[in-house]
């Protein structure tokens, strides 16, 4: 049976952190809030300890883990450079949801963290909760998202037991994400530096930061990706998800010929489309608001397993800003199929 540690980011923690540093210098794995998604953590310098993340995720061992870390000056033992853009670009977004990857100093983290690659993927995230546990712990501690993999990502702490209950030992439930999309990675063992997945530092921003940066290439099947989300199925609810450009002429009467065939239909969008025709409305909040609709995407499509639904359809955003990787979380989850 997982355990539920309930703590206060504003209040006096100092036992529950110290359990919970316990378990990860015993080799554990424990989940804990960020201000993306919740993480499951464990050492990034313990084989054993990274081996049950793969294993109660269900992760396939090509899929590199991201490295967290509490203060800069442990680059030191893990990065065995760092660009200048890459700094530039950590002072711009440190503590926060962004994602270096750099070269790394071998041996530095266990081979399965990188999956074999010569990079490592480092973060330090600004979740108070996250910080003061890292900072306690003096350790860089590997943790993808806390959730069975392919599955929407956790943003509490009941999403984190939906999904890994009697599968890891303890959850630190430091209350809801507020980001509510995975980091930002960009490659900077490269130049251009590289955007492999788009999030809440967007890539105007990062532009306006480091300058160019180029996208990530189609990964060949075999090849290893070098940051996660980049080559499996992610986000995925139970019911199959279709993504539809909700403002545009004739979604309404797509939506009402899947009722007339008999096929239940959840609406996941902002309040402005609940009109449409759905059997089953989840609000993403306003038109407009893009960290609330951020906030939001992932409990809302987890709340659609609890639905007796057939067909999931969401609504899609422009490219820009905040919309690049809502779309990238979306397209993801729907295996690219439209309405």
């Amino acid at each position: 049976m997982t355990k539920i540690l309930v703590v206060d980011s504003a209040g006096d923690n100092i036992e529950s952190y110290a359990r919970v540093v316990d378990k990860w210098l015993a080799g554990d794995v424990v989940a804990f809030p960020t201000e993306t998604v919740y993480g499951l953590g464990a050492d990034a310098r313990n084989a054993e300890a990274v081996a049950k993340i793969f294993e109660a995720k269900s992760r396939p061992a090509d899929n590199p883990l991201i490295v967290h870390i509490a203060e800069t000056k442990q680059l030191q033992g893990i990065a065995a450079s760092v660009p200048k853009k890459a700094k530039r670009a950590m002072d711009a977004f440190w503590p926060g949801p962004f994602t270096a990857i750099l070269p790394v100093v071998s041996g530095a983290v266990a081979e399965n963290v990188t999956a074999g690659l010569s990079t490592v993927g480092v973060r330090m995230p600004s979740h108070p909760v996250a910080r003061e546990l890292l900072k306690q712990a003096g350790i860089p501690i590997a943790a993808p998202s806390a959730n069975r993999s392919g599955k929407p990502s956790p943003t509490s702490a009941s999403h984190v037991a939906e999904d890994l209950d009697g599968r890891i030992p303890l959850i630190v439930d430091g209350g809801p994400a507020t980001a509510g999309l995975e980091s930002t990675v960009v490659d900077f063992s490269v130049e251009p530096p590289a955007l492999l997945r788009p999030g809440s530092v967007t890539e105007e921003m990062l532009i306006a930061v480091v300058g160019e940066v180029q996208g990530a290439g189609r990964l060949r099947e075999e090849q290893a990706p070098k940051a996660p989300g980049m080559k499996y199925t992610h986000y995925a609810p139970d019911a199959p998800v279709r993504l539809a450009f909700l403002e545009e002429d004739g979604v309404a009467e797509k939506l009402a010929r899947l009722r007339e065939a008999g096929r239940r239909v959840a609406l996941v969008a902002v309040e402005e489309h609940r009109g449409l025709p759905h059997d089953a409305f989840l609000s993403l909040g306003k038109a407009g608001d893009w960290a609330g609709i951020s906030r939001e995407l992932f409990a809302a499509l987890r709340a659609c397993n609890q639905l007796d639904v057939d067909v999931i359809v969401a609504g899609a955003y422009p490219r820009e800003g905040l919309g690049q990787a809502l779309m990238n979380r979306l397209e993801k989850a729907a295996g690219g199929e439209y309405l």
